[in-house]
């Protein structure tokens, strides 16, 4: 199989048309104001910490190959790892002073882990996320993965203050 190219889950079998009613969700991140779309998207090099470079080297794909989520942006597998992966993430749930980066906490364990590995195991569990944000959530260039990524990581909503248009119209889309 590709690690470049796979049918992401939103293609197979029809479209779910909206999340319904969410009920019972925990809070995957807690996040201030101006989240951008480099916030949110997969971007940039992947590093070799990531979860998106675990699940890489655990496909046998070596180091030297990993190269940027774009060139792996037709890979949902890679692309959900890479999701709210930015360094620059200030998530409330765990941020001190200076403490930024992809992690967050399941809430159930008390446990700090990356945000992918906290949504899988939310996802094995059955338990719907949301994402709590300030004004101005998704603002920056229009991507599609800032909506499809989130899709990917099991989370139902984004409960912001205020949103950027064009990001709204994606978010709606998904």
């Amino acid at each position: 199989g590709s690690a470049h190219l796979l049918v992401p889950p939103y293609f197979k079998g029809g479209s779910e048309g909206g999340s319904g009613d969410v009920k019972k969700a925990h809070v995957l991140l807690y996040l201030g104001d101006s989240v951008t779309t480099d916030h949110i998207s997969p971007a940039g090099n992947i590093a070799k910490t990531s979860a998106a470079a675990k699940y890489l080297a655990e496909n046998g794909v070596p180091q030297a190959e990993y190269n940027s989520y774009g060139s792996r942006r037709g890979n949902d597998l890679v692309m959900a790892r890479g999701t709210f992966a930015n360094t620059r993430l200030s998530n409330k749930l765990v941020s001190k002073a200076g403490n930024t980066g992809p992690v967050t906490v399941h809430i159930p364990s008390g446990e700090q882990m990356s945000v992918f590995d906290a949504s899988a195991k939310y996802q094995q569990d059955g338990v719907p996320l949301i994402v709590i944000a300030g004004k101005e959530y998704g603002s920056g260039s229009s991507r599609d993965w800032a909506a499809k990524g989130p899709k990917l990581l099991g989370i139902k909503a984004v409960i912001a203050e205020t949103y950027e248009r064009i990001h709204r119209s994606n978010l709606v889309g998904m």
